[in-house]
């Protein structure tokens, strides 16, 4: 069975360039083993980038160690649902590509939320 996304439908890549997703594939997929809920695939923007920094986690610096390259603005990514949650309380959630949401994110977000922020669908891939 395929993971579905939050529109009810198959779950869309995120990302590959650069390779996002909790398991590193360029899906928003999750598990049991995925404790911050890798599963909203965002648009990055610099003033989510601030926010996060701000909040202590820093998405700019590369990581070697976790596979992380660093991130910019335009970067598709996949984000902890709570973590845009938070942004989005605070007026700086990014926009999100509604096709590669995980569902499971809708543990935490309304469809609602993520409609008010969704990004122009493209169906190229990075």
């Amino acid at each position: 069975m395929s993971a579905r996304n939050v529109l009810g439908g198959d779950l869309l890549d995120c990302s590959h360039d650069p390779l996002t997703g909790y398991f590193r594939n360029g899906c928003c997929e999750t598990g049991p083993q995925d404790t911050g809920s890798h599963t909203v695939c965002a648009v990055i923007t610099a003033d989510f980038l601030q926010y996060s920094y701000t909040r202590g986690n820093d998405l700019i610096t590369p990581r070697r160690d976790y596979a992380f390259p660093g991130l910019r603005p335009g970067d598709r990514w996949c984000l902890c649902v709570n973590r845009w949650r938070e942004a989005w309380e605070a007026g700086c959630a990014p926009p999100v590509i509604l096709e590669a949401p995980h569902e499971g994110a809708l543990k935490r977000v309304t469809l609602d939320m993520l409609k008010a922020h969704c990004a122009p669908h493209t169906e190229e891939v990075p």
